[in-house]
């Protein structure tokens, strides 16, 4: 049976989080671009970058790995937990923040960068990028794409840190929840749990329906609404897990 799982943030933080991590696998994903797709690597740069401007990451990012590492700590005490696997992880976190702790900025080199401030500017236009606007970036796609992707690589150096530290977070974080199944019943489902970050429902695609969560950390709740909103869809009694993270 094919699934699907949705992710949804209980706090600001964790939405923060989601919205990097989604950026930074966009710009993975699109780091090897020609002409006709170039703008899709840097909207989710420019976008990136924009979160970057307006939080302080780096700090907010730092306690969340030292509140991790002090739990992966505790755990060690348990009686049959896996000790290298938890071992190796504060391993990890200790790199990750010696990385974070030699870094003025964070993404300081990419905001400075004229070529990379130029398209951002131009971004906020619509159509803003044509040859004409930019004729610079309109020149610096044509030259061979091995110069080009070198170029895009030492722009994502310096993301690096952010990306390897947010995909190990994550990660662990996804691994502390366990899926647990559910009937939807009354067109509503509630749940009042202790503190939660994120919460992950997972459903069949054939019931071709999506969930609207409202709610805080400690109490949520969840519907489920067809994609088409013209379809008469029966959404009670539908199967699903939830995992609270």
């Amino acid at each position: 049976m094919n699934n699907i799982i949705f992710e949804h943030p209980l706090n600001e933080k964790m939405r923060t989080w989601l919205r990097i991590e989604f950026l930074l696998n966009q710009l993975n994903t699109h780091c090897h671009f020609d002409q006709n797709n170039a703008l899709v690597f840097f909207h989710a740069l420019s976008e990136l970058l924009e979160i970057i401007e307006r939080n302080d990451i780096k700090a907010d990012f730092i306690k969340e790995l030292e509140t991790q590492k002090q739990k992966l700590i505790s755990w060690l005490t348990f009686d049959g937990v896996d000790y290298d696997l938890l071992s190796d992880l504060i391993r990890k976190f200790d790199v990750f923040l010696a990385q974070f702790n030699v870094i003025t900025r964070l993404g300081q080199p990419l905001k400075d960068d004229r070529f990379i401030t130029a398209i951002r500017q131009r971004l906020m236009i619509p159509g803003g990028c044509c040859s004409f606007d930019l004729p610079s970036f309109y020149l610096w796609l044509k030259i061979p794409q091995e110069k080009r992707d070198m170029q895009v690589k030492n722009w994502l150096q310096h993301l690096s840190p952010l990306d390897e530290s947010l995909t190990c977070y994550m990660q662990l974080i996804r691994q502390l929840g366990e899926f647990k199944p559910f009937i939807y019943t009354n067109s509503f489902f509630q749940e009042t749990n202790g503190d939660v970050n994120l919460i992950r429902i997972r459903i069949s695609l054939e019931k071709n329906v999506y969930p609207q969560v409202s709610g805080h950390m400690s109490r949520y709740s969840i519907r489920f609404l067809p994609l088409d909103a013209c379809d008469s869809v029966n959404t009670d009694g539908i199967y699903f897990e939830l995992a609270c993270c």
